[in-house]
Protein backbone atom coordinates (compact mmCIF):
# COMPACT_ATOMS: atom_id res chain seq x y z
CA UNK A 1 0.00 0.00 0.00
CA UNK A 2 1.10 3.57 -0.65
CA UNK A 3 2.72 5.00 2.47
CA UNK A 4 1.80 8.13 0.80
CA UNK A 5 -2.33 7.26 2.57
CA UNK A 6 -3.08 6.67 6.16
CA UNK A 7 -6.36 4.24 6.47
CA UNK A 8 -8.85 6.03 7.67
CA UNK A 9 -12.87 5.53 8.53
CA UNK A 10 -15.46 7.35 9.47
CA UNK A 11 -19.01 7.35 9.65
CA UNK A 12 -21.43 10.37 8.74
CA UNK A 13 -23.74 11.17 11.29
CA UNK A 14 -27.08 8.62 11.16
CA UNK A 15 -29.22 12.34 11.76
CA UNK A 16 -27.30 13.41 8.76
CA UNK A 17 -27.80 10.74 6.95
CA UNK A 18 -31.37 10.56 7.60
CA UNK A 19 -31.80 13.82 6.64
CA UNK A 20 -30.14 13.97 3.32
CA UNK A 21 -31.91 11.08 2.03
CA UNK A 22 -35.00 12.61 3.47
CA UNK A 23 -35.01 16.13 1.95
CA UNK A 24 -31.97 15.86 -0.73
CA UNK A 25 -33.20 16.03 -4.62
CA UNK A 26 -31.03 18.50 -6.40
CA UNK A 27 -28.25 20.69 -5.71
CA UNK A 28 -30.89 23.83 -4.19
CA UNK A 29 -31.87 21.49 -1.49
CA UNK A 30 -28.08 20.80 -0.45
CA UNK A 31 -27.44 24.65 -0.34
CA UNK A 32 -30.28 25.53 1.41
CA UNK A 33 -29.43 22.49 3.88
CA UNK A 34 -26.21 24.16 4.19
CA UNK A 35 -27.45 27.11 5.07
CA UNK A 36 -29.23 25.74 7.78
CA UNK A 37 -26.60 24.20 9.57
CA UNK A 38 -23.87 26.90 9.07
CA UNK A 39 -23.69 27.55 12.67
CA UNK A 40 -22.89 23.85 13.40
CA UNK A 41 -20.07 21.94 14.10
CA UNK A 42 -17.47 21.49 11.40
CA UNK A 43 -17.60 17.99 11.17
CA UNK A 44 -21.23 17.96 11.01
CA UNK A 45 -20.96 20.23 8.43
CA UNK A 46 -18.94 18.46 5.77
CA UNK A 47 -21.06 15.12 7.06
CA UNK A 48 -23.66 17.14 5.17
CA UNK A 49 -21.48 18.15 2.43
CA UNK A 50 -20.38 14.85 1.72
CA UNK A 51 -23.63 12.79 2.40
CA UNK A 52 -25.65 15.66 -0.33
CA UNK A 53 -22.88 15.21 -2.81
CA UNK A 54 -23.10 10.98 -2.69
CA UNK A 55 -26.83 11.42 -2.52
CA UNK A 56 -26.66 13.55 -5.30
CA UNK A 57 -24.53 10.91 -7.12
CA UNK A 58 -21.44 13.90 -7.66
CA UNK A 59 -18.43 11.85 -8.64
CA UNK A 60 -16.29 14.87 -7.38
CA UNK A 61 -16.29 17.38 -4.55
CA UNK A 62 -14.42 20.76 -5.15
CA UNK A 63 -13.14 23.51 -2.70
CA UNK A 64 -12.11 26.43 -4.32
CA UNK A 65 -10.97 29.59 -2.25
CA UNK A 66 -11.32 32.76 -4.14
CA UNK A 67 -10.71 36.36 -2.84
CA UNK A 68 -13.45 37.00 -0.09
CA UNK A 69 -15.10 33.45 -0.02
CA UNK A 70 -14.78 29.90 -1.61
CA UNK A 71 -16.89 28.34 -4.11
CA UNK A 72 -18.32 24.69 -3.07
CA UNK A 73 -19.11 23.09 -6.83
CA UNK A 74 -19.91 19.18 -7.19
CA UNK A 75 -19.29 17.42 -10.58
CA UNK A 76 -22.22 15.47 -11.46
CA UNK A 77 -22.88 13.53 -14.62
CA UNK A 78 -19.53 14.92 -16.18
CA UNK A 79 -20.12 18.60 -15.52
CA UNK A 80 -19.48 20.52 -12.60
CA UNK A 81 -22.56 22.37 -11.20
CA UNK A 82 -21.80 25.33 -8.20
CA UNK A 83 -23.94 24.57 -4.83
CA UNK A 84 -22.69 27.27 -2.51
CA UNK A 85 -20.64 30.25 -1.68
CA UNK A 86 -18.71 29.41 1.99
CA UNK A 87 -17.26 32.38 4.45
CA UNK A 88 -13.37 32.06 4.82
CA UNK A 89 -13.58 30.91 8.02
CA UNK A 90 -16.02 28.04 7.32
CA UNK A 91 -13.74 27.35 4.15
CA UNK A 92 -10.75 27.21 6.73
CA UNK A 93 -12.14 24.71 9.19
CA UNK A 94 -13.62 22.63 6.55
CA UNK A 95 -10.23 21.84 4.45
CA UNK A 96 -8.82 21.44 8.39
CA UNK A 97 -11.43 18.73 8.96
CA UNK A 98 -10.98 17.27 5.23
CA UNK A 99 -7.08 17.38 5.42
CA UNK A 100 -7.06 15.25 9.13
CA UNK A 101 -9.51 12.70 7.60
CA UNK A 102 -7.46 12.36 4.79
CA UNK A 103 -4.14 11.87 6.61
CA UNK A 104 -3.03 14.99 5.07
CA UNK A 105 -0.30 16.98 7.10
CA UNK A 106 -2.39 20.29 8.83
CA UNK A 107 1.16 22.21 8.42
CA UNK A 108 2.16 21.63 4.92
CA UNK A 109 -0.30 24.61 2.40
CA UNK A 110 2.35 25.57 0.08
CA UNK A 111 2.72 21.62 -1.63
CA UNK A 112 0.23 19.55 -2.90
CA UNK A 113 -0.76 16.60 -0.97
CA UNK A 114 -2.57 13.24 -1.91
CA UNK A 115 -4.50 11.01 0.78
CA UNK A 116 -7.83 9.27 0.91
CA UNK A 117 -10.55 7.80 3.77
CA UNK A 118 -13.61 5.85 3.83
CA UNK A 119 -16.92 6.95 4.83
CA UNK A 120 -19.28 4.27 6.10
CA UNK A 121 -22.20 6.01 4.88
CA UNK A 122 -24.75 3.56 7.02
CA UNK A 123 -28.09 4.58 5.44
CA UNK A 124 -27.10 3.58 2.61
CA UNK A 125 -25.42 0.14 3.37
CA UNK A 126 -22.26 0.66 1.67
CA UNK A 127 -18.79 2.05 2.58
CA UNK A 128 -17.59 4.74 -0.19
CA UNK A 129 -13.93 5.85 -0.39
CA UNK A 130 -12.99 9.29 -0.97
CA UNK A 131 -9.76 9.98 -2.70
CA UNK A 132 -8.90 13.43 -1.61
CA UNK A 133 -6.04 16.18 -3.36
CA UNK A 134 -4.91 18.89 -2.17
CA UNK A 135 -2.90 21.88 -3.94
CA UNK A 136 -2.11 25.33 -3.40
CA UNK A 137 -3.77 28.35 -5.07
CA UNK A 138 -3.56 31.93 -4.79
CA UNK A 139 -5.78 32.51 -2.37
CA UNK A 140 -5.66 29.21 -0.05
CA UNK A 141 -6.17 25.20 -0.17
CA UNK A 142 -7.53 24.08 -3.77
CA UNK A 143 -9.22 20.68 -2.55
CA UNK A 144 -10.74 18.29 -4.65
CA UNK A 145 -12.35 15.01 -3.47
CA UNK A 146 -13.30 12.15 -5.79
CA UNK A 147 -15.72 9.73 -4.54
CA UNK A 148 -15.48 5.91 -5.42
CA UNK A 149 -18.94 4.54 -4.98
CA UNK A 150 -19.15 1.01 -5.33
CA UNK A 151 -22.57 1.40 -6.48
CA UNK A 152 -21.07 2.96 -9.61
CA UNK A 153 -19.45 -0.40 -10.98
CA UNK A 154 -21.58 -2.21 -14.03
CA UNK A 155 -22.21 -5.65 -15.22
CA UNK A 156 -21.31 -5.40 -19.26
CA UNK A 157 -24.89 -5.20 -20.04
CA UNK A 158 -25.33 -2.50 -18.60
CA UNK A 159 -22.44 -0.14 -20.64
CA UNK A 160 -24.96 0.85 -22.78
CA UNK A 161 -23.19 -1.19 -25.98
CA UNK A 162 -25.00 -1.29 -29.24
CA UNK A 163 -25.77 -5.27 -30.09
CA UNK A 164 -23.04 -5.23 -32.24
CA UNK A 165 -20.04 -4.13 -30.69
CA UNK A 166 -21.85 -6.08 -27.17
CA UNK A 167 -21.39 -9.84 -29.28
CA UNK A 168 -18.25 -8.56 -30.87
CA UNK A 169 -16.48 -8.00 -27.47
CA UNK A 170 -17.66 -10.82 -25.81
CA UNK A 171 -16.29 -13.11 -28.37
CA UNK A 172 -13.23 -10.90 -27.56
CA UNK A 173 -13.28 -11.70 -23.62
CA UNK A 174 -13.09 -15.41 -24.49
CA UNK A 175 -9.88 -15.46 -26.25
CA UNK A 176 -6.99 -16.48 -24.06
CA UNK A 177 -4.74 -14.45 -25.15
CA UNK A 178 -4.20 -11.16 -26.71
CA UNK A 179 -4.31 -6.96 -25.57
CA UNK A 180 -7.54 -5.16 -25.29
CA UNK A 181 -7.26 -1.40 -24.91
CA UNK A 182 -9.54 1.13 -23.58
CA UNK A 183 -8.74 4.69 -24.23
CA UNK A 184 -10.06 8.40 -23.93
CA UNK A 185 -9.39 11.24 -21.86
CA UNK A 186 -10.02 11.33 -17.75
CA UNK A 187 -13.35 10.77 -16.60
CA UNK A 188 -14.52 8.94 -19.41
CA UNK A 189 -15.30 5.70 -17.99
CA UNK A 190 -12.49 3.53 -19.03
CA UNK A 191 -11.98 2.15 -15.43
CA UNK A 192 -15.86 1.34 -15.30
CA UNK A 193 -15.39 -0.05 -18.29
CA UNK A 194 -12.52 -2.44 -17.76
CA UNK A 195 -14.12 -3.34 -14.28
CA UNK A 196 -16.98 -4.36 -15.90
CA UNK A 197 -15.12 -6.59 -18.55
CA UNK A 198 -13.32 -8.30 -15.40
CA UNK A 199 -16.35 -9.34 -13.84
CA UNK A 200 -18.19 -10.64 -16.87
CA UNK A 201 -15.36 -12.83 -17.29
CA UNK A 202 -14.44 -13.79 -13.54
CA UNK A 203 -14.78 -16.95 -12.30
CA UNK A 204 -12.71 -19.74 -9.90
CA UNK A 205 -10.96 -21.27 -13.10
CA UNK A 206 -9.72 -18.14 -14.02
CA UNK A 207 -6.87 -16.32 -12.02
CA UNK A 208 -7.16 -12.15 -12.69
CA UNK A 209 -4.38 -9.98 -11.16
CA UNK A 210 -4.43 -6.49 -11.36
CA UNK A 211 -2.05 -3.37 -11.30
CA UNK A 212 -3.55 -0.10 -10.59
CA UNK A 213 -2.67 3.32 -9.35
CA UNK A 214 -4.64 3.46 -7.33
CA UNK A 215 -7.04 0.36 -6.62
CA UNK A 216 -10.86 1.82 -7.18
CA UNK A 217 -12.90 -0.89 -6.50
CA UNK A 218 -12.50 -3.97 -4.57
CA UNK A 219 -13.23 -7.14 -6.95
CA UNK A 220 -14.32 -10.25 -5.03
CA UNK A 221 -12.09 -13.15 -6.50
CA UNK A 222 -9.20 -10.65 -8.42
CA UNK A 223 -5.79 -10.02 -6.70
CA UNK A 224 -5.41 -6.71 -6.99
CA UNK A 225 -1.92 -4.53 -6.15
CA UNK A 226 -1.04 -0.82 -6.20
CA UNK A 227 1.78 1.22 -7.46
CA UNK A 228 4.40 2.46 -4.64
CA UNK A 229 6.44 4.95 -6.81
CA UNK A 230 8.44 5.27 -3.31
CA UNK A 231 8.88 2.17 -2.54
CA UNK A 232 10.19 1.27 -6.41
CA UNK A 233 7.12 -0.40 -7.20
CA UNK A 234 6.47 1.03 -10.51
CA UNK A 235 3.48 -0.26 -13.05
CA UNK A 236 7.25 -1.56 -15.01
CA UNK A 237 8.12 -3.69 -11.66
CA UNK A 238 4.82 -4.93 -10.99
CA UNK A 239 3.54 -5.97 -14.44
CA UNK A 240 7.09 -7.94 -14.14
CA UNK A 241 6.22 -9.40 -10.89
CA UNK A 242 2.70 -10.35 -12.06
CA UNK A 243 3.78 -12.58 -14.90
CA UNK A 244 5.85 -14.72 -12.68
CA UNK A 245 2.39 -15.61 -10.53
CA UNK A 246 0.70 -17.84 -13.12
CA UNK A 247 -2.21 -15.75 -14.32
CA UNK A 248 -4.66 -16.06 -17.03
CA UNK A 249 -6.06 -12.57 -17.10
CA UNK A 250 -3.51 -9.28 -16.34
CA UNK A 251 -5.03 -5.55 -15.83
CA UNK A 252 -2.89 -2.46 -16.37
CA UNK A 253 -4.11 0.34 -15.00
CA UNK A 254 -2.06 2.28 -17.71
CA UNK A 255 0.89 2.38 -20.44
CA UNK A 256 2.67 5.21 -19.25
CA UNK A 257 6.34 4.00 -20.67
CA UNK A 258 8.01 2.13 -23.16
CA UNK A 259 9.19 -0.73 -20.23
CA UNK A 260 5.40 -0.75 -19.16
CA UNK A 261 4.16 -0.96 -23.04
CA UNK A 262 6.70 -3.79 -24.12
CA UNK A 263 6.10 -6.27 -20.86
CA UNK A 264 2.26 -5.86 -21.42
CA UNK A 265 2.68 -6.87 -25.02
CA UNK A 266 5.11 -9.44 -24.54
CA UNK A 267 2.54 -10.77 -22.26
CA UNK A 268 -0.11 -10.84 -24.49
CA UNK A 269 1.58 -12.85 -26.68
CA UNK A 270 2.85 -14.97 -24.66
CA UNK A 271 -0.55 -16.74 -23.25
CA UNK A 272 -2.02 -14.26 -21.31
CA UNK A 273 -5.24 -11.90 -21.63
CA UNK A 274 -3.92 -8.10 -20.86
CA UNK A 275 -6.11 -5.28 -20.22
CA UNK A 276 -4.79 -1.63 -20.39
CA UNK A 277 -5.48 2.11 -21.02
CA UNK A 278 -4.09 4.86 -22.75
CA UNK A 279 -4.60 8.23 -23.42
CA UNK A 280 -5.88 9.16 -26.81
CA UNK A 281 -8.50 11.04 -28.48
CA UNK A 282 -10.37 8.02 -30.13
CA UNK A 283 -9.21 4.19 -31.13
CA UNK A 284 -7.62 4.60 -34.03
CA UNK A 285 -5.17 6.80 -31.97
CA UNK A 286 -3.84 4.09 -30.04
CA UNK A 287 -1.33 2.64 -32.14
CA UNK A 288 0.73 6.26 -32.69
CA UNK A 289 0.44 6.18 -28.84
CA UNK A 290 2.20 3.14 -28.21
CA UNK A 291 4.46 3.65 -30.42
CA UNK A 292 5.45 7.24 -29.37
CA UNK A 293 6.30 5.64 -26.38
CA UNK A 294 8.98 3.87 -28.09
CA UNK A 295 6.92 0.44 -28.53
CA UNK A 296 7.88 -1.22 -32.25
CA UNK A 297 4.94 -1.65 -35.05
CA UNK A 298 5.96 -5.59 -35.06
CA UNK A 299 5.59 -5.99 -31.57
CA UNK A 300 2.06 -4.25 -31.22
CA UNK A 301 0.59 -5.93 -34.55
CA UNK A 302 0.70 -8.98 -32.83
CA UNK A 303 -0.56 -8.55 -29.30
CA UNK A 304 -3.34 -6.29 -30.24
CA UNK A 305 -7.12 -7.80 -30.06
CA UNK A 306 -8.66 -4.55 -30.53
CA UNK A 307 -8.80 -0.90 -29.15
CA UNK A 308 -11.85 0.73 -27.73
CA UNK A 309 -12.16 4.31 -27.61
CA UNK A 310 -15.48 6.08 -25.53
CA UNK A 311 -17.10 9.04 -23.99
CA UNK A 312 -19.68 9.73 -21.76
CA UNK A 313 -22.96 11.43 -22.30
CA UNK A 314 -25.68 12.46 -20.37
CA UNK A 315 -29.00 10.94 -20.62
CA UNK A 316 -31.80 13.52 -21.40
CA UNK A 317 -34.47 13.70 -18.02
CA UNK A 318 -37.49 11.77 -18.77
CA UNK A 319 -38.91 13.82 -16.63
CA UNK A 320 -38.79 17.13 -18.13
CA UNK A 321 -37.28 15.87 -21.68
CA UNK A 322 -39.17 17.15 -25.00
CA UNK A 323 -40.42 14.71 -27.32
CA UNK A 324 -40.87 16.11 -30.45
CA UNK A 325 -40.24 16.21 -34.32
CA UNK A 326 -36.57 17.52 -35.35
CA UNK A 327 -36.15 20.68 -36.60
CA UNK A 328 -35.15 20.00 -40.84
CA UNK A 329 -31.63 20.61 -39.92
CA UNK A 330 -31.95 18.33 -37.39
CA UNK A 331 -33.22 15.55 -39.28
CA UNK A 332 -30.74 16.29 -42.28
CA UNK A 333 -28.24 15.50 -39.71
CA UNK A 334 -29.62 12.29 -38.59
CA UNK A 335 -30.07 10.50 -42.20
CA UNK A 336 -27.02 11.58 -43.43
CA UNK A 337 -25.34 10.02 -40.33
CA UNK A 338 -27.26 6.80 -40.77
CA UNK A 339 -26.62 6.38 -44.43
CA UNK A 340 -23.03 6.00 -43.43
CA UNK A 341 -23.62 3.38 -40.99
CA UNK A 342 -22.93 -0.69 -42.24
CA UNK A 343 -25.49 -2.70 -42.42
CA UNK A 344 -24.55 -4.79 -39.71
CA UNK A 345 -25.54 -1.95 -37.05
CA UNK A 346 -29.15 -2.32 -36.05
CA UNK A 347 -30.75 1.12 -36.18
CA UNK A 348 -34.20 2.24 -34.72
CA UNK A 349 -36.69 2.97 -37.43
CA UNK A 350 -36.24 6.76 -38.49
CA UNK A 351 -39.03 8.83 -40.92
CA UNK A 352 -40.49 12.08 -40.91
CA UNK A 353 -42.91 10.77 -38.32
CA UNK A 354 -39.73 9.97 -35.95
CA UNK A 355 -39.46 12.25 -32.76
CA UNK A 356 -36.62 12.59 -30.70
CA UNK A 357 -35.68 14.18 -27.05
CA UNK A 358 -34.73 17.98 -26.90
CA UNK A 359 -33.35 18.85 -22.76
CA UNK A 360 -35.94 20.91 -21.74
CA UNK A 361 -32.90 24.29 -20.76
CA UNK A 362 -34.46 25.04 -17.05
CA UNK A 363 -34.53 21.32 -16.44
CA UNK A 364 -36.68 20.35 -13.24
CA UNK A 365 -35.84 19.20 -9.45
CA UNK A 366 -34.98 15.48 -10.57
CA UNK A 367 -32.22 16.85 -12.74
CA UNK A 368 -30.39 19.53 -10.84
CA UNK A 369 -32.18 21.69 -13.35
CA UNK A 370 -29.73 20.92 -15.92
CA UNK A 371 -32.20 18.46 -18.33
CA UNK A 372 -29.78 15.42 -17.76
CA UNK A 373 -30.04 12.83 -15.68
CA UNK A 374 -27.14 10.04 -15.69
CA UNK A 375 -24.93 8.94 -17.90
CA UNK A 376 -24.13 6.29 -20.62
CA UNK A 377 -21.57 5.41 -22.86
CA UNK A 378 -20.88 6.18 -26.60
CA UNK A 379 -18.21 3.97 -27.96
CA UNK A 380 -15.98 3.26 -31.18
CA UNK A 381 -13.76 -0.40 -31.62
CA UNK A 382 -11.88 -1.52 -33.74
CA UNK A 383 -10.65 -5.16 -34.08
CA UNK A 384 -7.24 -6.45 -35.44
CA UNK A 385 -7.49 -9.27 -38.73
CA UNK A 386 -5.01 -10.40 -40.52
CA UNK A 387 -5.15 -7.31 -42.51
CA UNK A 388 -5.41 -4.66 -39.55
CA UNK A 389 -2.20 -6.75 -38.68
CA UNK A 390 -0.60 -6.57 -41.40
CA UNK A 391 -1.34 -2.51 -42.02
CA UNK A 392 -0.12 -1.87 -38.38
CA UNK A 393 3.19 -3.42 -39.20
CA UNK A 394 3.45 -0.91 -41.45
CA UNK A 395 3.37 2.15 -39.03
CA UNK A 396 0.25 3.88 -40.94
CA UNK A 397 -1.00 7.43 -39.50
CA UNK A 398 -3.50 7.82 -37.34
CA UNK A 399 -6.15 8.81 -40.45
CA UNK A 400 -5.36 6.38 -42.50
CA UNK A 401 -5.59 3.70 -39.82
CA UNK A 402 -9.23 5.40 -38.91
CA UNK A 403 -10.21 4.85 -42.43
CA UNK A 404 -9.86 1.56 -42.59
CA UNK A 405 -10.94 0.44 -39.70
CA UNK A 406 -14.47 2.29 -40.75
CA UNK A 407 -13.78 0.12 -43.70
CA UNK A 408 -13.80 -3.12 -42.16
CA UNK A 409 -17.08 -1.68 -39.78
CA UNK A 410 -16.00 0.65 -37.44
CA UNK A 411 -18.60 3.22 -36.21
CA UNK A 412 -17.13 6.39 -34.89
CA UNK A 413 -18.31 7.63 -31.56
CA UNK A 414 -20.15 10.47 -33.03
CA UNK A 415 -22.59 8.38 -35.40
CA UNK A 416 -23.10 5.66 -32.17
CA UNK A 417 -24.24 8.87 -30.08
CA UNK A 418 -27.16 9.50 -33.01
CA UNK A 419 -28.37 6.03 -32.34
CA UNK A 420 -28.54 7.05 -28.89
CA UNK A 421 -30.47 9.83 -29.99
CA UNK A 422 -33.03 7.83 -31.83
CA UNK A 423 -33.11 5.36 -28.81
CA UNK A 424 -34.83 8.70 -27.40
CA UNK A 425 -31.78 8.07 -24.35
CA UNK A 426 -29.80 11.49 -25.02
CA UNK A 427 -29.66 14.55 -27.30
CA UNK A 428 -27.75 15.94 -30.75
CA UNK A 429 -27.05 18.41 -28.23
CA UNK A 430 -24.99 16.14 -26.33
CA UNK A 431 -23.40 14.24 -28.78
CA UNK A 432 -22.17 18.03 -30.38
CA UNK A 433 -20.71 18.31 -26.88
CA UNK A 434 -18.92 15.04 -26.51
CA UNK A 435 -17.86 13.67 -29.84
CA UNK A 436 -16.49 15.64 -32.81
CA UNK A 437 -19.00 16.02 -35.82
CA UNK A 438 -16.04 17.28 -38.23
CA UNK A 439 -14.32 14.17 -38.11
CA UNK A 440 -17.20 12.28 -38.01
CA UNK A 441 -18.03 13.94 -41.23
CA UNK A 442 -14.53 13.91 -43.08
CA UNK A 443 -14.47 9.90 -42.00
CA UNK A 444 -17.70 9.50 -44.16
Amino acid sequence: MDDRFIERNVKIDPEVSSEALSRLRNIRDLKRLISYNSEESTSRLVDIIMGGAIVLRASDVHFEPEVEEARLRLRIDGVLQTVDSLPRKTYQQIVSRIKFLAGLKLNITKKAQDGRFGIDFEKEGREIEIRTSSLPSSYGETIVMRILDPVALLDIESLGLRPDLHRDILKELKKPNGMIFLTGPTGSGKTTTLYAFLKSINSPEVKIVTIEDPIEYQLEGVSQTQVNPRQGYDFAKGLSAIVRQDPDVILVGEIRDYETAHIALQAAMTGHLVFSTVHTNDAAGTIARLEALGEKSHNIAPALNVAIAQRLIRRVCPECGELKKPTPLDFKEIKEGLASLPPTVEVPPFNDKTKIYYANPEGCHHCNFTGYRGRIGVFEAFFVDDQMEEMIQESPSIPALRRKAIEKGMVPMYYDGLIRVLNQTSTLEEIHRVTTKVQANEES
